[in-house]
């Protein structure tokens, strides 16, 4: 094809980039101006469908304490259920309890993994139990030992320290940010799986134990007194483990 015949072709091609170019111009120079667009064509930071928050309920501060609360704690329940194997006479029991000291094995390790990355700091400093009250509860949960006081061992872990995981955890991962603070999030999922499968697996066992009248009193006497050290702690991570409900409010002198 010769020149003189390709010409027209590329003459109307320029003209259409020219009208394309102005085009943008236009839309570039009017984008966010109420005078020429009521409604505004400046593309929002979050989609739609995207209802995430920014800000969560906990700054990074926040995080890496309860974080260090959570691995403090989780190592306790780990060393516990592995020191129990040895001396739960029930075979079932012996080997659910080997399954169960692997899931806390597992959540401690990773929020040591996760500390680092929180702060600048060594994650030992923060592995540390919520206050003095928490470290009285842990004593009391692991102070059965003879072979005739699985229920007492039982009731503490799974009547008592394992649902204060789950709302604590819950709590956490509710208040999260899904955008800053997403690492935690997918973490905390992954370890409510297993908090909430050993408590069911903990609740059938101790369903399975208790059968008589002195067994329903050596239980709940053995979960009050461990509630109430609990209650004093405030929680895996101390009081506000799970928020607060009280209003600090004093307006119209309350």
């Amino acid at each position: 094809m010769s020149l003189s015949a390709t010409w027209p072709r590329l003459r109307s091609l320029q003209s259409s980039e020219r009208r394309i170019g102005t085009v943008f111009h236009y839309c570039f120079q009017t984008m966010g101006n109420s005078e020429t667009d009521t409604q505004s064509t400046v593309r929002a930071p979050f989609a739609p469908w995207d209802r995430r928050e920014l800000p969560g309920l906990f700054d990074v501060d926040d995080t890496a304490r309860r974080v260090g609360n959570y691995k403090w704690t989780e190592m306790k329940l780990f060393e516990a259920l592995g020191g129990w194997i040895a001396t739960v006479p029930e075979l079932d029991i012996k080997v659910r309890l080997g399954t169960h000291c692997y899931h806390h094995s597992w959540h401690a390790d990773i929020w040591h993994k996760r500390l680092p990355e929180l702060r600048e700091m060594k994650p030992e400093r923060l592995t540390v139990p919520a206050n003095e009250a928490m470290e009285r509860f842990i004593e009391a949960m692991t102070e059965p030992e003879a072979p005739e006081l699985t229920i007492e061992k039982l009731v503490g872990v799974y009547r008592v320290l394992i649902p204060r995981f789950i709302a604590a955890y819950t709590y956490h991962r509710n208040g999260a940010s899904e955008i800053t603070d997403a690492p935690t999030i997918r973490f905390i999922n992954f370890i409510l799986q297993d908090e909430f499968d050993d408590w069911r697996d903990g609740e059938m066992m101790l369903q399975s134990l208790i059968t008589t009248a002195d067994h329903v009193r050596r239980a709940s006497e053995h979960q009050a007194k461990l509630e109430a050290i609990m209650v004093e702690a405030g929680g895996i991570t101390g009081p506000g483990s799970i928020g607060t409900s009280v209003s600090t409010s004093t307006e119209g002198g309350v």
